[in-house]
């Protein structure tokens, strides 16, 4: 039986960044999915500052996610939610997701957290949170998380529509 790890990440685990970069860019091209480009700098930001979570079996990289503020900490986002092809099915998408979620309670309890996506299986994993569908214009109007959809395979229909729509679903939660 394999050994499964969901840790919020520490400077310990900056040697792990640039393999966790790779593994966005391959889920990116394989799935040909909306995953921005994330650099092996920009992952060891978020692991320094915190805001990180990563998921071993037997000792391997398995999967990633990590959070973001924005608009003075009143929205959250998560993104680069990854799973190593190797260890798909057996639920750590939803464990690192959940995770991930408890750590931006735990670190921002009165923000709004959000996350756009094309994944089917993250927007169930996201509803069992407690997320909903909304519009664009119900996530944050902070323009740095906007330019980190430049990178993303669909950024020219998030232009074309002037930010309205894209690809991607946002969901939402907040507090109740």
């Amino acid at each position: 039986m394999s050994e499964i790890k969901i840790i919020r990440a520490g400077v310990d685990d900056l040697k792990y960044a640039e393999g966790i970069s790779k593994l966005i860019d391959e889920a990116a091209k394989s799935k040909n999915s909306g995953l921005a480009h994330r650099t092996p700098e920009y992952i060891c930001e978020k692991i320094k500052e915190g805001k990180a979570v990563i998921a071993f079996v037997d000792n391997e990289i398995a999967g990633f996610c990590y959070i973001a503020t924005w608009q003075n900490n009143t929205f959250i986002s998560h993104s680069g939610l990854i799973v190593n092809p190797k260890f798909r099915g057996m639920g750590l998408a939803k464990a690192i997701k959940k995770e991930c979620f408890n750590l931006s309670q735990d670190k921002y309890p009165n923000a709004k957290i959000f996350g756009l996506t094309t994944s089917l299986a993250v927007m169930k994993i996201n509803t069992a949170l407690g997320y909903e569908p909304v519009t664009f214009s119900e996530l944050t109007t902070d323009e740095e998380f906007w330019k980190g959809c430049e990178t993303c395979a669909n950024f020219d229909i998030l232009q074309r529509t002037k930010r309205f729509n894209c690809l991607c679903t946002g969901m939402l939660w907040s507090k109740k």
